[in-house]
């Protein structure tokens, strides 16, 4: 094993860690103690809990060792075995949480928002590694797999809702748990969705005009952003044109836009939403 490996591994270990601490305060903190229903296997794990009094760590353990046998080949060695790394350490971490933290006594709704947003910071985490807390993650690669006309988002969903139903039904027997529980899903893809997709997002501007040089000198001055140029031809007029590309943040638009009115009012300007921008001037790759 190189220096490289130890040195990803070891960095993959230190998130698993900060991970299953956010993803145990916001399980025990939070959830359990105002019996909110979960989604995937911790939230089936935290209905054995309040049922049998298994911590959620170790059940969260024995749900998924055979969904990870059965999916073995569907996932690869590679994600299997960093997958199982995060479960281990992130179901310890999980456990140990419950017995330092101190449970919140506050308002429903607040602990709702921190349950969704807290455990959702974890599980993000875990993906930016390039691994997985198991679970509904292997449930859904099977299904997908016998199933692929079934979208994964379709899966997960049925999943999801499946898992808050048994939490209402089996534990708190109340519809505001349900509701509280629908909050908390919607809080953790929106949180996935903001961490994995907008923290690096940005803008895309096309500029079409009659000076591009002059257009990216200007963007270079102003925002100190490269741009590239490109040939077009206009399908109604058929005669050829230049545009001006440019990646830029999205507080930086406007600079760009009104940049374009000022050197060339007839330019026509498109700007485009990019989930992800990565490269020199932005996140590194």
């Amino acid at each position: 094993m190189n220096k490289e490996i130890i040195k990803e591994w070891s960095k993959d270990i230190i998130v698993d860690i900060i991970a299953g601490i956010f993803m145990g305060i916001g399980t025990y903190c939070f959830a359990a103690a105002f019996k909110f229903p979960m989604v995937g296997f911790t939230g089936l794990a935290l209905i054995i809990y309040q049922l049998a009094g298994v911590p959620v760590g170790i059940g969260t353990i024995i749900l998924n060792i055979p969904f990870a046998i059965l999916s073995y080949k569907e996932l690869g060695k590679k994600f299997l075995l960093k997958s199982i790394k995060s479960i281990f350490i992130t179901s310890i971490m999980i456990d140990i949480v419950a017995k330092v933290f101190p449970i919140y006594q506050g308002e429903y709704m607040l602990a709702a928002i921190c349950t969704g947003i807290i455990s959702a910071s974890g599980y993000a985490m875990i993906f930016m590694r390039d691994s997985s807390t198991g679970g509904a993650d292997f449930i859904m690669v099977l299904i997908h797999h016998f199933f692929p006309h079934f979208s994964l988002g379709k899966i997960a969903l049925v999943i999801d809702s499946i898992i808050i139903v048994l939490g209402v039904v089996l534990v708190s027997k109340s519809i505001n748990s349900l509701i509280y529980g629908l909050i908390i899903a919607y809080l953790v893809a929106a949180v996935l969705d903001k961490a994995m997709d907008g923290l690096t997002a940005g803008k895309l501007i096309m500029i079409i005009c009659d000076k591009p040089k002059d257009m990216a000198k200007e963007i270079s001055k102003l925002i100190d952003r490269g741009s590239t140029y490109l040939k077009a031809e206009g399908s109604y007029t058929e005669t050829e044109r230049d545009v001006v590309m440019c990646a830029c943040a999205t507080k930086e638009v406007h600079t760009v836009r009104q940049a374009a009115k000022k050197l060339d009012p007839n330019s026509f300007v498109i700007i485009l939403d990019s989930n992800e921008v990565a490269g020199e001037g932005f996140r590194h790759l």
